[in-house]
């Protein structure tokens, strides 16, 4: 079925069950479904809809980007870039010589990216950095608070560029991170420390070792789904 409302257009399938309300669900691909009611009027499907057209559009949107895949960065006023979950525009100020080294200070809503050039490698290497700096402080943060719910303790932690992996714990207990996760929001960032801390209990992915990880953050399946649904969003 197709709607027309607020100038744009959408297909929807209807599913009529036994409850007693209304619900819209979409999946990974767009494909919105409405379960109703049964008997329910056209006319309050059709307007359950309206009342949630603003979300849907944002989501098809947002899906329609993550289907077109990582876009390539313009290193320019006001682009944005993720930060902690979301996105803020960068503002390039050229300093003088005498600074040791290109920095990104995060303010007012704004990444300033201070560099003694204006060189987009020397831009992106600056918020590299940053990202890197501030992944390790947030790592780190999130590790003490967790570290009462186990017996033993990381031997090290590091912070990588990682194509594959979010984080890593190996038999020596050392665990690493990817540098890229300074732009999760700080909920996803404590699961993958979670995850990875539970693996210094259970190095395999076996029923002991989701149950720990439930029992510490229940609800962790949302975090990996926003790692799975906005990752390609996570790039500089």
């Amino acid at each position: 079925m197709l709607h027309t409302y607020s100038g744009s257009t959408i297909k929807y399938e209807v599913k009529y069950k036994n409850r007693t309300s209304i619900g819209i669900t979409m999946n990974s691909y767009g494909e919105i479904e409405v379960q109703a009611p049964k008997k329910t009027p056209d006319e309050k499907i059709l307007q359950a809809l309206e009342n949630r057209w603003e979300l849907i559009q944002e989501k098809l949107a947002e899906i329609k980007a993550r289907m077109n895949g990582p876009q390539e960065k313009l290193y320019e006023n006001n682009e944005s870039f993720l930060y902690l979950g979301k996105s803020y525009p960068i503002k390039i100020v050229q300093e003088d010589a005498t600074i040791s080294q290109d920095y990104v200070v995060f303010e007012q809503e704004i990444l300033y990216i201070y560099v003694t050039q204006l060189n987009e490698e020397k831009s992106k290497q600056a918020l590299r950095r940053f990202y890197y700096q501030q992944c390790k402080a947030l790592v780190e943060k999130s590790i003490s608070i967790y570290q009462s719910n186990f017996k033993t303790k990381p031997r090290s932690v590091r912070i990588t560029d990682s194509k594959t992996n979010w984080g890593t714990c190996d038999s020596n207990l050392r665990l690493t991170f990817n540098w890229k996760l300074a732009m999760a929001p700080r909920d996803v960032i404590d699961y993958v420390v979670i995850h990875e801390m539970c693996h210094m209990v259970h190095l395999n992915h076996d029923r002991s070792f989701w149950r720990l990880v439930g029992k510490i953050m229940p609800d962790y399946k949302q975090k990996e789904n926003w790692l799975a649904f906005s990752n390609w969003k996570m790039t500089v």
